[in-house]
């Protein structure tokens, strides 16, 4: 009897959390984004549960391993394309969300931890997409898990200690890649996790909306159908655009010398980590100090989690802050040459824009946007007070 009563309860919970759910009769394609991530995520579970079958996490055997999966393995170059090609397709999505939110302001009251445990999300996806790069030990996978798990050595007295602790060593071995594949198999998990909590917190507060104001019961439509058959519609063409890359371009948003085996004594000429990470890797670069690019690094991604209690905003939408979106437009592209630097080799002039790059990214999150989010503010109301006259 308790058992029909907890599965009445779930249904009960799915129908007015999925079906019935009131949401803004405004919102446009940029709000199918987080339907998109989640969809990605699944699909990175149930791919990565499958390669971890035929992988084998020694440093002797697992570039073989991803080779036997690749011809051997029935329809395995198959799923070794979603899964690879889907990290990025993950990031591309979730970087259009983020811009999106940041965009429309939907960090602002009430939805503060909303945005945060959305950050969070992108935090830890950061981390498991690394340890994942590790895996298939080519010399990409090496050179990258050696020159970013030195970072840490930049931690003052215990730096050093950490590192040798991460790498299970004192240098990149086979214990490293055994803990990191333990790690990239457990991370989704958790990861899933923190998107339920996200989801919950969507919930209880509501979508916000293209207008940034308050919806109503006379201004809100059902979720089903209306925005389920949207999502299945995004979905569609989403499909399409990530069928291309598994189908047509595979190795397109790859490096080619990860299909050359790990050889520590054989250094690239060109250390790069996969494109999704390159604004972050020109920010830290760009620091000649080890330990402050390590810091810079750091809170130029936990520092959006601190955006809504610095940003208060009465007025939410930048349609009615001009300013404000041509600020935010800059960001994304200023984040776009980051991207771009962070690919390119170290050596001027690209040093120089790297360094004035970073500077950009800094003083717009954290000076600018505030700024002229108090200016417009006021610019606003003397306006209101003057029609008032």
């Amino acid at each position: 009897m308790r058992n029909i009563r907890n599965l009445s309860s779930l249904i009960e919970t799915f129908y007015h959390t999925g079906l019935v759910y009131k949401s803004p009769s405004n919102l446009s394609y940029f709000w199918n984004f987080g339907i998109y991530g989640t969809l990605c995520l699944v699909v990175q579970i149930l791919s990565g549960i499958f390669l971890a079958m035929h992988y084998t996490s020694d440093i002797g055997l697992a570039f073989d391993s991803v080779e036997h999966i690749m011809r051997d393995i029935n329809l395995g170059w198959l799923l070794r394309y979603i899964h690879s090609n889907g990290a990025s397709m993950f990031f591309t999505v979730i970087y259009i969300h983020t811009f999106r939110g940041l965009y429309y302001s939907s960090y602002v009251y009430p939805r503060q931890l909303l945005w945060v445990i959305g950050v969070l999300i992108l935090l830890i996806m950061i981390i498991t997409a690394f340890i994942g790069y590790v895996l298939p030990w080519g010399q990409m996978s090496l050179w990258g898990a050696t020159v970013i798990t030195n970072l840490v050595s930049a931690v003052p007295f215990i730096g050093g200690d950490i590192v040798i602790w991460i790498w299970g060593g004192y240098s990149v071995s086979g214990s490293t890649l055994t803990r990191f594949f333990s790690l990239h198999y457990l991370f989704p998990f958790l990861i899933l996790a923190i998107v339920f909590v996200h989801f919950i917190f969507l919930h209880e507060h509501g979508s916000n909306n293209p207008l940034g104001v308050k919806f109503d019961r006379l201004d809100s439509i059902p979720f089903y159908p209306y925005y389920i058959i949207k999502d299945l519609y995004g979905i569609g063409v989403f499909l399409i655009f990530y069928s291309l890359f598994i189908f047509f371009l595979p190795n397109y948003l790859g490096h080619s010398d990860n299909y050359i085996v790990a050889n520590p004594m054989v250094t690239p000429a060109h250390i790069v980590p996969e494109w999704y990470f390159l604004p972050f890797y020109a920010i830290l670069r760009s620091i000649p100090d080890k330990l402050l690019g390590v810091l810079a690094l750091l809170f130029s991604i936990i520092g959006l989690m601190i955006i809504p209690f610095y940003n208060y905003i009465s007025i939410r939408s930048v349609t009615y802050r001009p300013y404000s979106k041509v600020l935010v437009l800059i960001f994304i592209f200023n984040m776009i040459i980051l991207g771009w630097l962070g690919g390119l080799p170290v050596e001027q002039p690209y040093i120089i824009f790297g360094q004035f790059s970073t500077l950009v990214y800094f003083f717009l999150l954290f000076i600018l946007f505030p700024m002229f989010q108090k200016l417009e503010l006021n610019f606003y109301l003397k306006s209101c007070i003057r029609k008032n006259k």
